[in-house]
């Protein structure tokens, strides 16, 4: 055993085997002034290790309570060895005499082990004694040097099969290179390559698939590490696993046949070119292989015996003997650096150079920094943007990709000359020579004043004036200095393997944590796990949506993504319409039961993503019908689905070959269960509806009997439609708190989300949990106001809360979501705002549970009384109802008004038990009335002039937040809905706009097409989507949904992208009618609105309606006599759309002829302002600008401050020109 250690022989390695004693000692213990003590263990020859155990020094106060564990096949070149979940900390000891076992997850060959104790006994010192489990290793080594290859010749001309097994182990220090190849004249290829660190594998089945390039599949990461890696591809036909060290991928092959066809040979560690022995089509492999089996067959070991199946190109030994390159690892992103002298002062080689090599995940970091004489002058070389970076010039590709990249650096011959990898160099001229002071510094500079541009990374074969640096030497202290280093080892690691963004997700990653980008998926969250869109058609009228095209997810967070639906708002139920590619009546003449008319019917969604659409609604169906005429009597005419034939017909029971003709008794010919098979000269009609949900939705259409004379069908198929959603109201009451729903163990290890809806009086209780060994999961109601949400994944308990400033056990309903993932928890209740929790960065993230799922408490917890509906877990929707009637204390339903399945309140609006009935809570709508559906009172005309005086453009209903800035009214998405009718162009429809000067604006353009403006980034301009081309200016009512989450951005019936997007944070005011932001946009600002605005709602504010409406309120202050006016006049004609209406409108928006509206405005001209309280923590100020002023008259406007909501009053009044005075109107 190699160590650090005290000098008293008690305390040496020789005593840090398990148990030994020795003279009342034993164990190893390092010196108390040791910075890096660590002890290594030399298992004299690779070994395969499976478990390690430790124990602190015998009968003291000394023990290691967590260690890291490095190993190496040389001692020279380390790596961290990792438990599951890439934990790098293993579980020592409390006391010295109890043994700490730990099982490694996966077995590793080597031959030195490195123990590095992390945390050790509070009450004493570092204590170490150690054992090592494993078994003998033996394996068949190759060593190729770049230049060599075996070639595994077979007995005929080529070799075909079905299956395949090929295994190896490899190690390389260079990120490219093939180590299999083979290839068939039919056009059938294998490889299996090491490209940019990762291993691809082409593989192609059969007759050639004519495209530019050959596609890989691509699996594992940072292969090119020095340290062995195994690989096991395993084929059957088209199924494929390919399988580096833990990840395994499956797929299936291109091409059109099931077996693999090579000719004469397959060559391993190269591909030759055919005639020239030693050369090679691409580069070869650098590095050594282990235990090659193809199919059986030992290759390395054929070769060692030298069979002639096996033909050796170049230089192959049968030993891994090859030099270990020696890296450093900077720690810390703030404090790490190594310093360095000049192996030769510079003034005696006129400048200097140096050489090194790098990796690193982060893009931003100093690499090497020099001073200069005379001071203050300096030379650096940054990472920055990803890029290298040297004053004043930047260089080369981007850098954070963690492969190795070589920089060269030279000052010498009056010129800066910088090399980057293979690239040409970049010089820069210079007038004197440059001369340095004192050291070199590596990954930091001597003067930390800015911690954020230290090098976080490795970086090795270090050369200073052609003289390479010993970094033992550096490590010793017998050359330079360092803080925050770990040597002998490159500890980098690859946060995007396994890649743990969801729904295609691309990770990011730096070297501390990964981010996701989930740009395009439809998914949003840390992880991409959350869909955007609604489960259904049902939950999107809840929330007031108009009808209209609708992405709907119903497997919410699961993995079928969404789809693109009508939803049908405007009859008593909610229809959900998927229409396919057959719209119109289909003439069928001349086919026969040999060759019949086959129809295959595409829908816009997958098999999986009808049928769980399907299954989530209460009921579905599709009109057939069936026009015919002289059709001969035969089994009835087909249809497909599920891939199955059906022969019934509409309007009757699955089984039953029958129409609904004869279920109803009013067949042509009563001799005949259909109309058709009457066979009649005339034309006859069997139409009917298909209900029985199971077989729907229809896929084919087969007619096989219009062959005759005069014989034809026409048929049609109609869209499939379905309404209700059984999630949304299916519910539960508990009446006892022992009582619990179960049900099987959750499978949630990366991510689980959770929502439901309860209602309650009781003090506290669990809504549900599912307990593992040591991992458990929870959610409850822990008081009358706070919602918790707990779990365990190994890093102790994890407890996020909600608070409600109102009781939730007021027997009202309330919505709990709560979330766990790799990356955070979060817990949302009702509109109160989110409470996030981050995830450790290097802990564990897989949650491990054995019991079942108990809805209600399964532990010594006070169960749950009350009502549970819609509980949601990761997309799947559990039948709470169906588990009640085999449960005690458990019902089906909820008992009051407000659990029926119908909603009572619509457009946002919350219903409200009440002890004989309910009512309806509009607060949060921008509609009134007693269901929350009436708009006549919340619309405004609004008529501004067109030049306003004051520049910094004031507000014409302004939304401000009047607490201090500081406090973050974080938006990371907005929902904004309003109607609209105007005939001006271009006009000023509504903005939003921050204290950090970001906004939101929505206006119409000068040819009436609607734009919405976002700027979220204060470095870039910003991002105009037009989704509405046609002119809205049209003097019709218009209503328009705007909703963003993230990046992804909604607008009625389209989903487009930002090109970029941030949070709008610390909201500073909401204006409709009238504001200032870039040229463009104030130009159109400065045209004002003239027209009607009603149904205004921003998130869960309605400004307009709060103006209007709370008139007396305490919460209101009301400037100046408010009048009733009409200006529904301003539309002639306003028209409905559904799918079968005869009017639509361009942009899909659905409104009702004729609607009326109410507007209020200022009849002396004064301005009208309106403060409402929001919250306890700020409030919203709202200022509504009057009527234009006549001719010749110009607004005169005064500013107050008033400090109690600190926002600003304008009063405005209209003053005569003096130099048009006797022109002027009355004002």
């Amino acid at each position: 055993m190699a160590h650090n250690k005290r000098p008293d022989t008690p305390y040496s390695p020789f005593w840090a085997h398990m148990f030994s004693v020795v003279s009342g000692a034993g164990g190893w213990s390092p010196t108390v002034t040791d910075p890096e003590p660590w002890l290594q263990v030399d298992l004299r020859d690779r070994m395969e290790v499976t478990a390690v155990a430790t124990q602190g020094r015998y009968d003291s106060s000394d023990w290691v309570s967590r260690y890291l564990l490095l190993f190496s096949d040389t001692g020279q070149a380390w790596k961290q060895l990792r438990q599951g979940d890439g934990i790098g900390r293993f579980v020592g000891n409390v006391n010295s005499e109890a043994v700490a076992h730990n099982k490694l997850s996966q077995s590793v060959r080597t031959r030195f082990l490195r123990f590095i104790p992390v945390d050790w006994s509070p009450s004493g010192w570092l204590g170490l004694r150690v054992e090592v489990y494993g078994c003998a290793y033996k394996s068949d080594v190759a060593d190729f040097d770049g230049r060599s290859s075996l070639l595994y010749r077979f007995n005929q001309k080529s070799l075909s099969t079905v299956k395949d097994v090929i295994s190896l182990r490899f190690k390389s220090h260079q990120a490219e290179g093939v180590l299999l190849h083979g290839e068939g004249q039919r056009g059938d290829y294998i490889t299996l390559e090491l490209h940019r660190g990762k291993l691809a594998l082409y593989l192609k089945l059969g007759e050639p698939v004519y495209s530019s390039s050959r596609v890989a599949v691509t699996v594992g990461s940072l292969l090119d590490d020095q340290h062995w890696h195994s690989v096991i591809i395993e084929r059957f036909n088209k199924q494929v696993n390919l399988t580096v060290d833990s990840h395994t991928l499956h797929f299936q092959t291109k091409g059109e046949g099931d077996s693999l066809e090579v000719d004469y040979e397959l060559s391993f560690g190269g591909i030759p070119l055919p005639g020239k022995p030693g050369t090679f089509l691409r580069k070869n492999f650098h590095g050594c292989i282990e235990n090659l089996y193809y199919n059986g067959i030992n290759i390395i070991d054929l070769a060692k015996r030298r069979k002639p199946q096996i033909y050796s190109v170049g230089n192959v030994t049968f030993s891994c003997s090859w030099p270990q390159l020696v890296a450093c690892t900077f720690l810390s992103s703030s404090s790490s650096f190594m310093s360095l002298p000049m192996a030769v002062p510079s003034a005696i080689m006129e400048g200097f150079s140096i050489r090194f090599q790098f990796r690193t995940w982060n893009s931003d970091g100093m690499l090497f920094s020099a001073r200069l004489s005379p001071e203050p002058q300096k030379l650096e070389l940054n990472i920055k943007y990803g890029k290298i970076h040297k004053l004043p010039s930047v260089a080369g590709h981007r850098v954070n990709d963690g492969l190795w990249h070589t920089v060269n650096l030279d000052t010498r011959r009056l010129q800066i000359t910088l090399t980057l990898d293979n690239e040409l160099a970049s010089t820069i001229e210079q007038w004197e020579q440059l001369e340095t002071q004192g050291s070199f510094y590596f990954g930091g500079q001597w003067m930390f004043n800015n911690p954020n541009l230290a090098f976080q990374g490795c970086m090795r074969l270090i050369i200073i004036n052609g003289h390479p640096i010993n970094l033992s030497h550096v490590q010793q202290g017998l050359l330079g200095n360092y803080k925050e280093l770990q040597f002998d080892t490159c500890n980098i690691r690859d946060r995007c393997l396994p890649n743990l963004c969801q729904h295609g997700g691309r990770c990011w990653q730096s070297w501390n944590s990964f981010s996701c980008d989930c740009s395009g998926t439809g998914y949003s969250g840390a992880t991409c796990h959350t869909s955007i869109y609604e489960s259904s058609c049902e939950a999107y009228k809840v929330i007031g949506s108009p009808s209209g095209f609708y992405s709907i997810d119903p497997d919410g967070s699961g993995p079928l993504g969404s789809i693109l639906v009508y939803c049908n708002m405007t009859e008593e139920r909610v229809w959900t319409v998927m229409t396919h590619n057959v719209t119109g009546p289909i003439r069928v003449q001349g086919s026969s039961l040999q060759k019949p008319h086959v129809m295959v019917l595409n829908y816009s969604a997958s098999v999986e993503q009808l049928y769980a659409m399907i299954s989530g609604s209460e009921q579905c169906h599709q009109e057939v019908v069936y026009n015919c005429r002289k059709l001969p009597s035969k089994d009835l005419q087909p249809w497909l689905t599920k891939g199955e034939k059906r022969t019934y017909w509409g309007g009757f029971l699955p089984g039953v070959q029958q129409c609904s003709c004869s279920l109803e008794e009013n067949c042509v010919d009563m001799n005949y269960f259909c109309n058709c098979d009457a066979d009649k000269d005339t034309w006859a009609t069997d139409t009917g509806i298909l209900s029985y949900k199971d077989h729907l939705p229809v896929s084919h259409m087969v007619i096989g009997d219009t062959n005759r004379t005069d014989s034809e069908a026409i048929y049609q198929i109609g869209p499939l439609r379905c309404y209700g959603d059984k999630s949304m109201w299916n519910a539960v009451s508990f009446y006892q708190e022992s009582s619990s729903l179960v049900f099987p163990t959750l499978q949630v290890e990366l991510a689980s989300d959770i929502s439901f809806y309860f209602k309650t009086s009781a003090f506290s209780g669990v809504f549900l949990e599912n307990l593992g060994h040591t991992d458990f999961i929870r959610v409850e109601l822990s008081s009358p106001a706070v919602v918790t949400f707990s779990f365990d994944v190994g890093n102790g308990p994890v407890v996020v809360a909600v608070k409600s400033h109102l009781p939730l056990n007021d027997r009202q309903w309330h919505y709990v979501r709560a979330e766990r993932n790799v990356k955070e928890a979060s817990l949302q209740v009702d509109q109160l705002p989110f409470r996030f929790l981050d995830a450790p960065a290097d802990g564990h993230y897989r949650l491990h549970l054995n019991s079942q799922l108990f809805v209600g408490s399964a532990s010594e917890r006070r169960g749950f009384l009350g009502c549970i509906r819609t509980l949601t877990i990761n997309g799947v929707t559990y039948d709470l109802e169906e588990r009640a009637t085999m449960t005690a204390g458990v019902t089906s339903g909820c008992p009051g008004y407000c659990s029926g399945s119908s909603s009572l309140c619509h457009n946002s609006g919350k219903c409200i038990e009440k002890s004989s009935g309910y009512a309806c809570d509009c607060s949060q709508s921008a509609y009134g009335g007693p269901t929350c559906r009436e708009g006549e009172l919340q619309s405004a005309c609004l008529d501004y002039f067109e030049d306003f005086p004051n520049p910094t453009g004031m507000p014409s209903i302004e939304e401000a937040e009047s607490g201090d800035k500081g406090d973050d009214l974080l938006i990371v998405g907005e929902d904004v809905a309003f109607s609209f009718i105007t005939s001006q162009n271009p006009a000023m429809l509504l903005s939003v706009s921050t204290f950090g000067q970001q906004y939101i604006a929505v206006i119409l353009a000068r040819n009436g097409s609607l734009q919405i403006w976002y700027h979220l980034q204060m470095h870039r301009s910003p991002d105009m989507f037009s989704p509405i081309l046609s002119n809205l200016a049209d003097g019709q009512l218009h209503r328009v949904r705007i909703h963003r989450e993230g990046k992804d951005l909604y607008v009625q019936v389209t989903v487009d992208m930002l090109s970029k997007s941030n949070n709008i944070n610390n909201t500073n005011h909401l204006s409709l009618g009238r504001d200032n932001f870039e040229e463009e946009i104030f130009q159109v600002g400065s045209e004002g609105f003239m027209g009607c605005l009603s149904s205004v709602q921003f998130n869960h504010v309605a400004p307009l309606k709060a103006a209007l409406l709370n008139r007396g309120s305490s919460l209101v202050t009301i400037r100046g006599p408010l009048v009733q006016s009409n200006c529904g006049a301003l539309s002639d004609s306003i028209t409905s759309h559904n799918l079968r209406g005869n009017t639509k409108t361009s942009t899909g928006q659905a409104v009702k002829k004729h609607e009326q509206k109410v507007a209020y405005t200022s009849k002396t001209g004064k301005v009208l302002t309106v403060v409402t309280a929001i919250s306890n923590n700020y409030s919203k100020l709202f200022t509504l600008f009057p009527s234009k002023c006549y001719r010749h008259m110009h607004l005169q406007c005064s500013k107050s401050k008033n400090n109690i909501i600190v926002a600003y009053f304008y009063t405005c009044n209209c003053v005569c020109d003096t130099l048009r005075r006797s022109k002027q109107s009355s004002p």
